[in-house]
This record gives C-alpha cells, sequence and structure tokens, in this order.
C-alpha cells in the first residue's frame, strides 16, 4: 500500500503526529493509500515556510517575469504528467477517466495564462489635485494564502486557485479534501522540478477540525480561498472576519436548467443530461432542478428518459463508463437520503432511484440516475443541494414563471437556458440570478471566463483577469516634489 507524505519547504515529510489514515477507491471500497494526518505543528511549519519564501526567499526578489516564466514550465510538466495524474484522481475519486484525463490536459493552460499575466500587473499614476506631489499605486501580493479545496475535482479547482496567487506574487499552503489528497500530494513534486524555491507550494493534508482550522486562525496567513459546502464555507469566513483575513468562497448552488418550447430539444435534452448526470451529479454547476415549458413537459421527459436510460455505470477507467460512483460513503448516504425525501414529499420517481446493484457496479458506491417530476419548488429536493446524480424536473408557464422560479432559491452559482429566441436568450442572461449563464449549453468553464456565485453560492471570482486582484493589495506612494507645510499640524 503506498504511503504519502506531506510536502512543507520543498521536501517531503513525516507528519509530525506520526499518524496516517487511509483513503479508498469509491469503485471498489478498498483502502489503497494511506495520507499523512496533519496537526497544527505541521501547519504551523508550512505557513512559516510559505512566510519566509514570500519575505526573504529567492521568490520574494524574483522579478514578475522570472515568476511567470516558472510557471509556464509548471504548465510543461503538468503536461507531461497528465495521464499519470488522472489515473490517480480516478483511483482516489471514482470520477471518469475521460473527464479527469480532459481536465488534466486542460490544467496547463492556468498555468500559461497567469504566467503570462504575472508581468502585466500595473500600478497607474494619479492626477492628485496637490500641487507639488507626485503620487503613483502598486499592485503587491497580498501575503500567505491558504487554498482548501474540494474532493471532487482536486487539481483543477486547485489551479484555479493557485495560479492567479503564483502570478501575483503569493505563497501557498493548501489543504485538499481528506478523502481526495493523493493527486495534490503527487502535483507538488512538479514544483522542485519546475524549479520553484522552496516554499512557495506546500501541501499539509488531514481534517478540518486539525489542519483546516489552525490554518485560517494562523496569524501570519493573510488569506484564504475555499471550495466547498456554503456550511463549511461559512464556518471558515466567520473565523476569518474576525481575524480581518481576506477570503474568497466558492460553494453550493441549485442551478436552474430552463427548457422553453422553442428550444431545439434534442441539444436541450443532451444539456439536461450533461448537467446532472456528468461527473455523476457531484459538481457546484450541477443542473440539478430543470425546468421545462409546460406545454412541452411530457414530450421532453420522454426524449429525456429515452437517453438517461442508456447511462451505463460501471469502473470509471472504463471507456464505455458514463456514470461513475459517489466518491466518498458519506455522501452516498446523504445523496441516498435525499432521495428518500423527494418521496415522502410527493415527487414521482421515474427513473432510479435507488442504489446500484448491477454486476458492473461491483462493491462500489453506485447511485442510480434519478429523475424525479411533479416537483415543487419548496420541496427539499428543489431547494437543498443533493450533490449527486439526482434530476428534479419542474414546469413553467411562460418566461416569467420561469424566472420566478430560478430565482426563487437561495444559492445562485449557475443557470442555463434553452432556446432559438435571440431576445429571450437576452432577456434570461440579464434576469437569472447566477454568476454564470449558459445559453444553449452547459458546463463550459475556461481560465479566461470568471468563475463565482450570487447569494449564498460564495464570494468573489476565480479565473479571468478578474482573479489575480483577489491575491493583490493596493499601495499608493506618495513623493513631495516641492510642497511646502505652511501649518504642520493641518493635513496637506
Amino acid at each position: 500500500m503506498k504511503r504519502y507524505q506531506l510536502h512543507i519547504d520543498g521536501q517531503y515529510r513525516a507528519p509530525k503526529s506520526g499518524a496516517w489514515f487511509e483513503t479508498q477507491n469509491p469503485f471498489t471500497g478498498e483502502t489503497w493509500a494511506e495520507i499523512p494526518r496533519g496537526d497544527e505543528q505541521d501547519v504551523d511549519l508550512a505557513v512559516q515556510a510559505a512566510h519566509r519564501a514570500l519575505t526573504t526567499g529567492p521568490w520574494a526578489e524574483m522579478t514578475a517575469t522570472q515568476r511567470g516564466a516558472l510557471m509556464r514550465k509548471l504548465g510543461d510538466l503538468i503536461a507531461q504528467e497528465a495521464t499519470s495524474l488522472a489515473e490517480t484522481e480516478v483511483r482516489d475519486n471514482g470520477k471518469l477517466f475521460a473527464e479527469m484525463h480532459g481536465q488534466l490536459n486542460y490544467l496547463p493552460q492556468w498555468f500559461y495564462y497567469y504566467g503570462g499575466l504575472a508581468d502585466k500587473i500595473e500600478g497607474s499614476t494619479l492626477p492628485l489635485d496637490k500641487k507639488g506631489y507626485f503620487a503613483f499605486t502598486r499592485h503587491e501580493p497580498v501575503g500567505v494564502v491558504v487554498a482548501i479545496t474540494p474532493w471532487n475535482s482536486p487539481l483543477l479547482l486547485l489551479a484555479w486557485k493557485l495560479a492567479p496567487a503564483l502570478a501575483a506574487g503569493c505563497t501557498v499552503v493548501v489543504k485538499p479534501s481528506e478523502f481526495t489528497s493523493a493527486s495534490t500530494l503527487e502535483f507538488a513534486a512538479l514544483f522542485e522540478k519546475a524549479g520553484f524555491p522552496p516554499g512557495v507550494f506546500n501541501v499539509v493534508t488531514g481534517f478540518g477540525a486539525e489542519v483546516g482550522t489552525a490554518l485560517v486562525e494562523h496569524p501570519l496567513v493573510a488569506k484564504i480561498s475555499f471550495t466547498g459546502s456554503d456550511a463549511t464555507g461559512r464556518i471558515i469566513n466567520e473565523k476569518a472576519a474576525r481575524l480581518l483575513k481576506h477570503t474568497s468562497m466558492e460553494l453550493g448552488g441549485k442551478s436552474p436548467n430552463v427548457v422553453f418550447e422553442d428550444a431545439d430539444l434534442e441539444q436541450a435534452v443532451f444539456g439536461a443530461i450533461s448537467g446532472i448526470f456528468a461527473a455523476t451529479g457531484q459538481t457546484c454547476i450541477a443542473g440539478s432542478r430543470l425546468l421545462v415549458q409546460r406545454s412541452i413537459h411530457d414530450e421532453f421527459v420522454k426524449r429525456l428518459l429515452e437517453v438517461a436510460r442508456s447511462a451505463r455505470m460501471g469502473d470509471p477507467m472504463s471507456a464505455d463508463t458514463q456514470v461513475g460512483p459517489v466518491t466518498t460513503p458519506p455522501q452516498f448516504k446523504k445523496v441516498l437520503d435525499y432521495i428518500d425525501v423527494a418521496k415522502k414529499e410527493g415527487a414521482t420517481v421515474v427513473l432510479g432511484g435507488k442504489k446500484g446493484t448491477a454486476p458492473e457496479c461491483g462493491n462500489g458506491w453506485f447511485v442510480e440516475p434519478t429523475i424525479f417530476t411533479g416537483v415543487r419548488n419548496d420541496m427539499r429536493i428543489a431547494q437543498e443541494e443533493v450533490f449527486g446524480p439526482v434530476l428534479s424536473i419542474i414546469s413553467f408557464e411562460d418566461e416569467a414563471d420561469a424566472l420566478r422560479i430560478a430565482n426563487d432559491v437561495r444559492f445562485g452559482l449557475a443557470a442555463a437556458v434553452w432556446t432559438t429566441d435571440i431576445g429571450r436568450a437576452i432577456r434570461m442572461s440579464e434576469k437569472l440570478q447566477a454568476g454564470t449563464v449558459w445559453v444553449n449549453t452547459y458546463r463550459a468553464v475556461s481560465f479566461m471566463a470568471p468563475f463565482g456565485g450570487y447569494k449564498d453560492s460564495g464570494l468573489g471570482r476565480e479565473n479571468g483577469i478578474e482573479a489575480v486582484k483577489a491575491f493583490l493589495q493596493t499601495k499608493s506612494v506618495w513623493i513631495n516634489t516641492g510642497a511646502v507645510a505652511s501649518n504642520p499640524f493641518v493635513m496637506r
């Protein structure tokens, strides 16, 4: 069995506690590796190393152009190791190899993009209203950044935080999910190969109470960037606020996928399937509320079921598999519990609705692709994030009704509209309360496009030029070029 180590100050090392914990393969249910159980001592070592690298090490002396060159080298190394890293992620989180391999092959683009942006961060001169002064601004790294990442796409969602942080000149300590830490620990080896100085990138694995809290509360940490549940995000944000630390939060979603009667129904069916059954529904942008115009409801559901019934569960490493297992035992139970809740609330199961027991599921934590009709928007299944392959179908009358239902939820991460009417597409995109709105597509993301949520779905934005600003702080510099103070007791 493989035993991993923490990565601190450019070296792999055992946890101070001398303790490890097991990680399981969601497809087989078997333990395949041991993950180091970090604690407050390891956190302090990692943060101290990051702080030294930020303030006194070679990283602090590098020009932005030099930092960008290292990032581009890191991107090259990721491309070389994409297959190996994807295989580790599949073994650890059970998502399809096709999905994870695609993510890992795309991952270098984040480091190329932000590596190129590193020396484009510019201050400006200020047109002052006072004579005898010259003033300008400069943008400096916010400090040591803690990145707390989830179990569904560990390295992709790490890159969304890490790449802009490095471009800004920050140093980083990562706490990956205790369920999927292996790929992040393997990823850390690439930093030395790329030539990054020790301490720029550190990984401390373990549990929230032992590692996460210590990282958030460490006095040398300036910013916390978190992706995960809104419940955990609230706790982290409250702790950070008391300590006046910067935060960015990418939290949950309950995204509406809205199909109008004039839509291309074949494409809309594929979009609905992609929105909820891709990644086994374990994505914050899952289109878990399918809003279908009443005039086409029955026809659309019929077409949807024809496609959904053909979805193949099984080994996520197989090219034929379309739906993999749920990643963790607690999440597996949670999804099944929500299915029971929906049945008790009066929703009608038209597909699935139980544990996957087909031979190809083996001993894995599978939930059958599940579709409910007759869902009201006030049901828990329509208001709470399930994070699994469970779709709620809600009918609507017209555009106004669709908007009312779509926005009647506390989340606002993503939404989609299926229509051939360009005017309707624009109107809906303006009025939907979501950080991302897709029209006639779903699950499209890019390193160039800002991503984040409205309402309870989070704070701040990741990706795009806008993301790097979250890792910078602005300094104003005043230079006296000849102004004479007439009264030293009065503000200049």
